[in-house]
């Protein structure tokens, strides 16, 4: 027969393990996250300025001969020169920058000298220079793409900026966004709360037991609908309603926005409020209602007030899955990262920015997502310490 002592000790030691190992794993998410996200404000892009030539057979930067290269050059540091001379299907031609290293301005950082075949030398986007050199066929020109380093961003502007711009001016402002998860967040929750209060007294003080657990496998049912569904549903619905009773230029926004979270966020929080009132003893209702009281007054100002605890927790649920969703909300709110001025206009949130770019983001872009990723991390728990500590301040008060 198999030792139970031994059988218990050895699942005593796996979950323990098993613990250790989720711990653990957890904490190097986090500690990852929080790196890559901390990395643009502490560190530039480069440790100097990176050459790429694209289409050009044999290249020479500052005398080191390269053939047939497709990938970064790197100047050292602190470079006040740079010659390129290359060759290419006939075409030669010598390129001399010379760096101001103390120039700020990436615009005005670089002059450029050019002999032989003569380039086009444009600035297709902030803290990038590119020279073109025609081809033979269109679209078969030679370039030689020179990438200044970004330096670090400032964290505070950062916070506060009004302009996200990762593209061509590396603007990285998440004002906007962070003010439109807080709005629509707390939007959701007014118009999702009070139904959901109401519909969990409902269930667990005034219907009887059958029918209340049928509308519970309902309301259940309701929490395993994937939200991309919940999405669907706001823009073949939601969306045109807003637009037609409201008349904006596009249904997409802030309203259509908060109504379909506030629709997410209900099955959450009305089954929290309905467990958290059935757990009040019988024997406090009995009270009540020796003394007088109906069933609504015991409900609401007996019953309610002994489950303020669990109500809170599905308050801080409710909000957290308002903070967190994402393609329900790319779906209807428009994406504009723009501040919020009427209460149908177009916002963006800090999910959908990382949703959305995320795919083709690269360099300081990708480090600035997962930024956004600790600063929504940050916000969630500020929020629900907030809801905390009013919850304590009204236990003391009370």
């Amino acid at each position: 027969m198999l030792d139970r002592r031994r059988f218990d000790v050895f699942f005593k030691y796996l979950f323990r393990v098993m613990s250790l190992s989720s711990v653990l794993a957890l904490a190097s998410i986090l500690v990852f996250v929080c790196v890559q996200g901390a990395n643009p404000f502490i560190s530039s892009t480069a440790r100097g300025i990176r050459v790429v030539p694209e289409r050009i057979e044999e290249i020479t930067v500052n005398g080191t001969v390269y053939r047939d290269h497709t990938t970064f050059i790197h100047i050292p540091p602190d470079t006040g020169t740079i010659t390129i001379g290359f060759s290419n299907e006939g075409i030669s031609g010598t390129l001399e920058v010379a760096v101001d290293n103390a120039e700020k301005d990436p615009e005005k950082a670089l002059r450029f000298t050019m002999a032989g075949e003569e380039g086009e030398i444009t600035y297709p986007q902030a803290y990038t220079w590119t020279v073109t050199y025609p081809g033979f066929l269109p679209g078969m020109s030679s370039k030689i793409h020179i990438l200044l380093p970004e330096r670090p961003y400032g964290f505070f502007r950062f916070i506060t900026g009004l302009e996200w711009r990762p593209a061509y001016d590396k603007l990285y402002g998440i004002l906007p966004m962070i003010a439109g998860t807080v709005i629509v967040s707390f939007a959701a929750i007014l118009l999702g709360l009070p139904l959901a209060l109401l519909a969990g007294v409902f269930l667990a003080e005034f219907i009887p037991p059958k029918p209340a657990s049928i509308i519970r496998g309902g309301i259940e049912l309701l929490a395993g609908i994937p939200s991309v569904v919940y999405g669907f549903f706001g823009l073949m619905v939601i969306v045109p309603w807003v637009k037609e009773v409201f008349r904006p230029p596009s249904g997409n926004g802030l309203l259509a926005a908060a109504l379909v979270l506030g629709v997410m966020i209900l099955p959450t929080v009305i089954t929290i409020t309905e467990t958290s009132l059935r757990a009040v003893p019988d024997s406090i209702r009995e009270a009540s209602l020796s003394l007088g009281a109906s069933r609504m007054q015991t409900a609401w100002s007996v019953v309610l007030p002994h489950a303020r605890s669990g109500v809170m927790a599905g308050v801080i649920l409710g909000i957290s899955r308002a903070v967190g969703e994402t393609m329900a909300v790319i779906l209807v709110a428009g994406n504009s990262p723009q501040l919020i001025r009427e209460i149908t206009g177009s916002i963006r949130t800090l999910t959908a920015t990382i949703a959305l770019e995320m795919g083709y983001a690269e360099g300081r872009h990708n480090e600035m997502l997962f930024s956004i990723g600790v600063v929504l991390f940050v916000l969630i728990l500020v929020l629900n310490g907030l809801i905390l500590l009013v919850r304590r301040k009204a236990e003391v008060s009370a």
